[in-house]
């Protein structure tokens, strides 16, 4: 079982670091900065940081991989379609890969940047999505490359994952993003009472994450598009009748964009 702790990059970032304390080998995923995972290394000189897994080519996400593999001799897997610095594997779709002896799936999940990956790991007691800016704790990915329909299906299919996936995603916005869905349901109890918990972790400077795909169909308004109340709430906003799933999370979007 591998131990998973987040390296905080930037302002709101986390590296997630994967530990095999068997062998003392790491992997990283999404190093936007090496300063953090050079430090942990330093740290820990003997280990061996093995693997950069990257799941999209923002630069807060891969602005430290060229330097790390440089250092270090990492393996860089990435996504096929887009330009990711030293990457030396290519990811597409459905492809199966073994990271520090476990085995991820990979998933085509295009919305925020068109060819942006997640890595899941199936398990039937503890399963890991890497899902980068694609699902939030409470929210998703801005639509910077692609369409409404793409992020829905792309957002459609990680529910889809067991209801105890362990949902590792990489900023710390999951405050801001629960005031939103407080907006959209103002009386969803399990909205409020995670509202409750997170402001107690941050108060004492723990972190957010993980989350789990059970707690984001119960209290993420991106994968409630199917609910009644939200539906009427969208149309409230828009002013307008959101006739499909698709049309309301276009208009959830649209709202926070703005919110």
């Amino acid at each position: 079982m591998l131990q998973i702790d987040a390296l905080p990059a930037f302002s709101d970032n986390y590296i997630w670091l994967l530990q095999d304390w068997t062998h003392k080998r790491c992997a990283v995923v999404d190093p936007g900065d090496d300063a953090p995972v050079l430090k942990w290394l330093d740290q820990h000189p003997d280990w061996v940081l093995s693997d950069i897994l990257v799941t999209h080519h923002h630069l807060d996400h891969v602005g430290g991989v060229e330097k790390l593999h440089h250092l270090t001799g990492a393996k860089v897997w990435g996504p096929a379609l887009e330009n990711i610095p030293a990457r030396q594997v290519a990811l597409n779709d459905n492809d199966q890969i073994n990271v520090l002896g476990i085995e991820l799936s990979v998933f085509l999940v295009p919305g925020h940047t068109l060819g942006h990956i997640a890595y899941y790991h199936a398990d039937d007691s503890a399963p890991l999505l890497f899902c980068g800016d694609t699902l939030f704790a409470a929210g998703c990915g801005r639509l910077f490359e692609g369409t409404p329909e793409q992020m829905h299906h792309s957002l459609s299919r990680l529910a889809t994952l067991p209801a105890h996936t362990a949902v590792y995603c990489t900023h710390e916005y999951t405050q801001s993003n629960l005031r939103f869905a407080q907006a959209v349901e103002p009386n969803n109890p399990a909205i409020a009472q995670r509202v409750v918990q997170v402001e107690t972790w941050r108060a004492e400077g723990k972190i957010s994450l993980p989350s789990t795909i059970a707690l984001e169909l119960r209290t993420n308004p991106f994968l409630r598009a199917n609910e009644i109340s939200v539906k009427e709430k969208a149309d409230e906003w828009s002013n307008q009748d959101n006739d499909s799933p698709v049309a309301v999370f276009a208009c959830l979007r649209k709202w926070k964009d703005n919110f």
